[in-house]
């Protein structure tokens, strides 16, 4: 059995696979008062059961203590020396399920040190070709998720390992089977806000809005006052078309982290974007300058700011921003039409055509605002 490492679904489902790695229950607990006093036999049976047990913990401590380093090496973020020391020990420890499992989340950590989750739902692109970034990418989670296989032959993974695989379908973009084992992570743990948060962002991203909104306020009633979450809940509210909620969560977010020397620009940059959608382009102007004082190197604010300024006619402010947005993020065919309808309206034909055709020659490829969390 494997976890679905394509998009294609198939019918060998975890759900199969951790069935099978059960283990048996129908091994007796030897307590003090159960130790037959009577039979010389029982005593010997009952002596050499607690020396077997006594043997595994040993065997356990030795396998933690060879494990050690490794976790050491991954808590310092020295990722390719803690991988290099879990690939040694399971070469000849292959059946370790925790030695599998933690080899996984290893492969997971690497994948965010090349490109970091963005929570929102964006991942940072870092300097190589888009395509050959999201196929070590997808390589990447792919090997992670077989890690979680394999050690899920030997024992039953935990609410983390699972929260880990769904992670690594996240970056698959496959939200649906993210969904799934997030739901089963928080069914184990319920306490995770940080799970409900992914949860949220998941049901998000499959457009179902109203589980989003009970995820999210879930992870607030966990963690009160989390920035990310109330404006993810903006985000589900605005989807389910309940405007003033959406204003209310962003403000609320906005709000929230007032006195913060580090902020957010996110909230801002929702907020704006919402204006924008009901046509209030000045009140976008507004928030989103916010939301540059914060951050300068976000391309969307840059995008949203630049369609509030074509509204308002105010085409070289407008020239200004989305060439900034494109100069931030070029492999995005969007940016390249807009950045081309502001310059047509200039009077800028040649520089107009120039974009379109970037536009074009971007469709199709992969892009880089393709979705996660």
């Amino acid at each position: 059995m494997q976890w679905r490492c394509s998009r294609i679904r198939t019918q060998r489902t975890l759900s199969i696979l951790l069935a099978a790695a059960m283990p048996s229950l129908c091994l007796s607990v030897i307590t003090y008062g159960q130790v037959p006093t009577t039979s010389a036999a029982g005593q010997i049976q009952a002596a050499a059961a607690v020396h077997q047990e006594q043997n595994a913990a040993a065997a356990s401590d030795q396998q933690d203590s060879q494990l050690g380093e490794a976790k050491s090496l991954l808590a310092q973020g020295m990722l390719n020396a803690a991988d290099h020391a879990v690939r040694q020990y399971l070469a000849t420890h292959p059946h370790s399920a925790h030695g599998h499992f933690l080899l996984g989340y290893i492969l997971f950590r690497e994948i965010q040190a090349k490109a970091s989750l963005d929570d929102h739902g964006a991942s940072a692109v870092y300097q190589a070709p888009v395509e050959s970034v999201l196929k070590i990418r997808d390589a990447n989670a792919k090997a992670s998720l077989a890690e979680y296989t394999a050690g899920a032959r030997y024992q039953r993974p935990n609410a983390f390992d699972l929260k880990i695989v769904a992670l690594d379908y996240v970056l698959l973009g496959d939200f649906m089977d993210a969904d799934k084992w997030l739901t089963r992570s928080l069914q184990w743990d319920p306490h995770d806000s940080q799970g409900w948060y992914y949860l949220g962002r998941a049901k998000y991203n499959e457009n179902r809005f109203a589980g989003s909104v009970r995820a999210f306020d879930q992870c607030l009633r966990l963690d009160p006052k989390n920035v990310k979450a109330e404006d993810n809940l903006g985000l589900s509210y605005a989807g389910l078309g309940r405007n003033d909620d959406a204003i209310a969560a962003y403000q609320n977010a906005i709000s929230w982290q007032a006195q913060s020397v580090a902020k957010e620009p996110e909230p801002f940059i929702d907020l704006g974007s919402l204006y924008l959608d009901l046509n209030e382009p000045e009140q976008a102007v507004r928030v989103l300058l916010q939301s540059l004082q914060i951050s300068t190197h976000i391309s969307r604010a840059h995008e949203q700011l630049g369609r509030a300024y074509m509204l308002l006619n105010q085409l070289p402010k407008a020239q200004s921003e989305m060439e900034n947005a494109v100069a931030l993020s070029p492999q995005t065919g969007r940016l390249h039409y807009i950045l081309g309808q502001i310059y047509r309206k200039e009077g800028l034909t040649k520089k107009a055509k120039l974009e379109f055709d970037r536009c074009v020659a971007l469709q199709g490829a992969h892009s880089s605002d393709r979705s996660t969390m």
